[in-house]
């Protein structure tokens, strides 16, 4: 048996002690997410162009992601609308500043390792760059369009009468702190996603003007920066469709 499987049978039973039916349902939905993932490569790989692709799996992602994890359907409705209204913003925000920095393909400190292989795969790598970043902001965006919808939800149950400024107040403050642990979060995954070239750069007396001008920290930069804009912008839509339940009701 291999650690990644070990790792994985552990997790599932942890899942499933911790979180019963709704663990194995979370659990599930991780399984369709990787397999959609891996579709996903394949389609991109045989010649389907790549934002369209990333587009399309992207939003089933996202319904996997958010139906799958939860059981309240007013709620989810919510938060994945508010997720597909964000995720079309950064999209067209994303493009052309993509374009703009040219941080695609590889950079130098990993052309040695792939210096062997023939790199004329048919692919263009800029629209590779922004399927990464499309892919890097989904989990981040819904998850926090959850716990905002799933939150003010409550709130509203338990006070039906609740006006839409306090409403208002009440998504900000929960926004804030999601903000605060979410951007944290993509921070230190960054950089310990890197920490080994960080420590190589250093070694190597690479000035700090070569840091910020690297490729690979522009590109993981980048990621973080859209990623925390897609949350913010999820937790503002996500409030204000929340206030319009509030108005019908």
């Amino acid at each position: 048996m291999s650690t990644i499987t070990l790792l994985t049978i552990i997790l599932f039973i942890l899942m499933w002690i911790v979180g019963g039916k709704r663990g194995l349902a979370s659990f599930s939905s991780v399984a369709l997410n990787f397999i959609l993932l891996f579709l996903t490569v394949i389609f991109i790989s045989i010649g389907i162009p790549a934002l369209w692709t990333t587009i399309f799996a992207g939003i089933a992602i996202l319904a996997v992601t958010i139906y799958m994890g939860n059981s309240d359907e007013k709620t989810t409705n919510i938060a994945f609308e508010a997720t597909l209204i964000s995720l079309a913003i950064v999209v067209v925000v994303m493009v052309p500043f993509i374009k703009l920095v040219g941080i695609q393909g590889f950079s130098p400190e990993q052309s040695e390792e792939i210096e062997a292989f023939n790199l004329l795969i048919g692919v263009n790598f800029e629209s590779i760059v922004i399927s990464t970043m499309i892919l890097s902001t989904l989990g981040a965006i819904a998850e926090a369009a959850i716990a905002i919808a799933s939150g003010l939800d409550e709130i509203i149950e338990q006070q039906p009468d609740i006006t839409l400024p306090a409403l208002y107040t009440s998504g900000r403050n929960i926004g804030l702190q999601i903000m605060g642990m979410t951007f944290n979060t993509l921070f230190f995954g960054m950089f310990g996603g890197d920490l080994a070239l960080f420590i190589l750069l250093y070694k190597l007396d690479a000035t700090f003007g070569y840091y910020l001008n690297s490729k690979i920290f522009v590109a993981e930069s980048m990621e973080v920066l859209f990623s925390s804009i897609s949350i913010i912008l999820v937790i503002w839509i996500t409030t204000y469709m929340m206030g319009k339940k509030v108005r019908r009701t």
